[in-house]
């Protein structure tokens, strides 16, 4: 099979991308001022009293992580409407990125198996085209820096964790969490290691969690302030199903997020479906959260491709494409709060209880009993041929 061949569907993803560029750029970055404010107080040093590390304390409505507006500061020297161009163009790469780091992380993860790469590429296909309009709507209609890096990490831990490597998924999960608190619902991900290597990982993560916000903590205590920042709780969202009329977040809500993700995600592992891991902490996010951004399923579809390519063995990616069609297409098609609501909670409740208890045959154990030859190079996926399996730890 020639190398063009081979990469028909990247260059197609790659036309998808830019077509929803086209279409939702001229009316993007929503939400990019919060961003581009961040970094100009990031940067702005003591210069400015509610600059620097006093940024938090003194703007709690900024939820990002100091990553995200250490990033989002490298385009403000451009003037605000080009910066805000460049920016979303590069976020709509990192999709792009995102679709082949997972196609990399599934092909070495099933490497010895006899996996069928030619599928492997079509699984890749059919879910990236879903993946990529909610990746648009975060990365350009919203602009949220925050969570594009959140889940680019999470994508780069994920590609670690598969070739077995614990210094840096604690470190790129680390990334994540300082990019967007939120992702601290991933951090289950450490535990699919090898146990051996648990100590390591860990300590990377919590090293590099620490060197980050620590400054912002110890220096400007009043920084603790930011959680307890509040939003409307909507109409539509899954809480109001759940029983919660409050009218904004309630004091308990972002605690239960996490714990909720964390468990969860403890769960997928021992159960040994850990490819599950975004989705669940992505699911607790969405149906716990008091609003009901549509942004917010683009960590959805980064959980469903990573299940759809890696957490299972069907041709078509049908997580994806639910997500897709009932989070994002029911925003247009279905009028009632409630029954948007509804059907938020409906998409969790199912799609948890899938991952975890559906039957699902592992794809590592060939038939027979026997580990199968490499069938197909990783070419596609930028590996070199003749890839030999990883030791066993």
């Amino acid at each position: 099979m020639s190398a063009v061949s081979q990469r028909v569907h990247l260059v197609l993803l790659t036309a998808w991308t830019i077509l929803w560029f086209a279409v939702v750029q001229p009316h993007g970055g929503f939400s990019w001022h919060y961003l581009r404010t961040g970094g100009e107080l990031l940067y702005a040093g003591p210069a400015r009293p509610d600059g620097g590390l006093n940024l938090y304390a003194h703007h709690p409505e900024l939820q990002m992580g100091p990553v995200s507006f250490l990033a989002a500061g490298l385009f403000n020297p451009f003037p605000e409407q080009v910066g805000q161009f460049l920016a979303a163009a590069l976020m709509s790469l990192l999709g792009l990125v995102i679709l082949v780091v997972a196609g990399r992380s599934a092909a070495w993860h099933f490497l010895g198996t006899g996996t069928n790469h030619q599928r492997l590429r079509q699984r890749v296909l059919i879910a990236g085209l879903a993946f990529i309009p909610m990746w648009i709507e975060v990365a350009v209609r919203f602009g949220h820096l925050d969570d594009v890096l959140a889940l680019f990490f999470t994508a780069l831990a994920v590609r670690a964790l598969t070739r077995g490597n614990p210094a840096a998924t604690g470190a790129f999960l680390a990334l994540a969490m300082d990019s967007k608190p939120t992702a601290l619902a991933f951090l289950p991900l450490l535990l699919a290691l090898p146990r051996a290597q648990w100590a390591r990982a860990g300590l990377w993560c919590a090293a590099l969690v620490a060197l980050v916000w620590a400054p912002f903590l110890l220096g400007a205590p009043h920084s603790f302030a930011a959680a307890e920042f509040t939003i409307p709780n909507q109409p539509a969202s899954a809480l109001r199903w759940l029983g919660v009329d409050d009218p904004r977040t309630p004091s308990w809500d972002r605690p239960a997020q996490a714990a909720a993700g964390l468990a969860l995600g403890c769960v997928a592992v021992l159960r040994g479906r850990w490819p599950a891991v975004v989705l669940l902490g992505a699911n607790a996010r969405i149906v716990l959260d008091p609003s009901v951004y549509t942004y917010y399923t683009a960590s959805v579809l980064l959980g469903t491709l990573l299940w759809d390519v890696i957490g299972q063995r069907r041709l078509v990616p049908w997580w994806s494409w639910i997500a897709l069609l009932t989070l994002y297409g029911a925003v247009f098609v279905v009028p009632d709060d409630a029954a948007r609501g509804l059907i938020r909670l409906g998409f969790v409740a199912v799609s948890t209880a899938y991952v975890l208890f559906w039957p699902v045959r592992d794809r590592r154990r060939p038939r027979g009993g026997r580990r199968a030859p490499v069938a197909v190079p990783f070419a596609f996926f930028g590996e070199r041929d003749g890839l030999q399996s990883p030791p066993s730890s």
